[in-house]
């Protein structure tokens, strides 16, 4: 039996959205994230991210800056009953500053290269999951990857689960 997933748009959805974030003091979770992914995670949903990370291309932080912010990101989430299966990124843009990340790409939102990986990866029913976004390009990812994409904007992103659930 194929899994139910959950794929979340990263800044803006679980964590305050400031400019290029990837160190953790900056880090600022969003009302109800953490309780939201650990709902999600007791209904048998396998939980993903799915980010744009161009401050990697634009050379304001590394590959490893931001794996350190994931990894504390898992390890806060785990804290309160839910794992991150996998947080998946596209470090690319098209006028990026540093040469092997700055092309036009597959994995960029609104491209669905992302949310297919996960799916080519894991064992994963597309009736079954959603993705969960505050920006148009993140529900166009969705759409295009087959899959439902909700709209986040502001409150508490548990009351907005338990709302689509």
């Amino acid at each position: 039996m194929k899994d139910k997933a959950v794929f979340f748009d990263r800044d803006g959805v679980l964590n305050v959205d400031v400019d290029y974030l990837y160190k953790i003091e900056d880090l600022q979770w969003v009302e109800g994230a953490r309780e939201a992914l650990a709902h999600l995670y007791k209904l048998g949903y396998k939980i993903f991210v799915v980010t744009n990370q161009s401050g990697v291309a634009r050379g304001y932080y590394t590959i490893e800056d931001m794996n350190k912010l994931h990894a504390h990101m898992a390890s806060e989430l785990e804290k309160y009953g839910a794992k991150v299966e996998k947080f998946y990124f596209c470090p690319h843009h098209k006028e990026g500053k540093v040469v092997e990340f700055a092309i036009d790409c597959d994995c960029r939102k609104p491209k669905p290269g992302m949310i297919l990986q996960a799916f080519a990866e894991n064992d994963l029913d597309k009736e079954e999951s959603f993705l969960i976004g505050d920006c148009k390009r993140d529900v166009e990812a969705a759409e295009a990857a087959g899959i439902r994409g909700y709209l986040f904007k502001e409150g508490s992103l548990l009351d907005f689960v338990k709302g689509l659930l």
